[in-house]
């Protein structure tokens, strides 16, 4: 029975599941985002979520906490650096799954896992275009005079080809 077995076991023993889990964690302080399967995406971020958080406040403990966790310096170093430089105010969800569709070979459910403050496409607050433009309905009279003129241009172009 799984009573009390809260967390995702990813169909592994308890030190090949703290390798994978590092190692992905790893890479994605490294890489800022990278792509796996969904379940492995979900089991990363509730364990890099508490290292993040910790990170925000650079103390000597806190490093090395994240330090026992990761065991590589420039992945700490990263960590308290530029990334909970970035992430300093906010309050949680530094990272962000984003599901990709299924693998071709096994048919397995992957996703992308990234920080949040990281992807500039889904951060562009202010537009660089100023402010938004909006289609116009056309009324059906101007829609029946567009039809009409492309109709006579295709019919002036079919008569200069004979």
């Amino acid at each position: 029975m799984r009573h009390g077995k809260k967390f995702n076991h990813l169909k592994r023993k308890k030190g090949h599941r703290k390798a994978l889990l590092k190692n992905m964690a790893i890479s994605l302080i490294e890489h800022k985002r990278i792509n796996t399967t969904l379940a492995k995406a979900r089991a990363l971020r509730m364990f890099i979520e508490p290292l993040v958080t910790k990170a925000k406040d650079n103390t000597t403990h806190n490093r090395r906490v994240v330090f026992s966790y990761l065991q590589n310096k420039e992945a700490v170093k990263t960590l308290f650096g530029d990334i909970a430089e970035k992430i300093g105010d906010r309050p949680g969800g530094y990272v962000r799954i984003i599901k990709a569709g299924f693998r071709m070979s096994d048919s397995a459910e992957t996703a992308m896992i990234e920080f949040v403050d990281f992807n500039e496409t889904y951060n562009s607050k202010e537009k660089a275009g100023g402010s938004r433009r909006r289609r116009r309905r056309r009324s059906s009279s101007a829609a029946a005079a567009t039809t009409a003129a492309a109709a006579t241009t295709a019919a002036a172009a079919s008569s200069e080809e004979e």
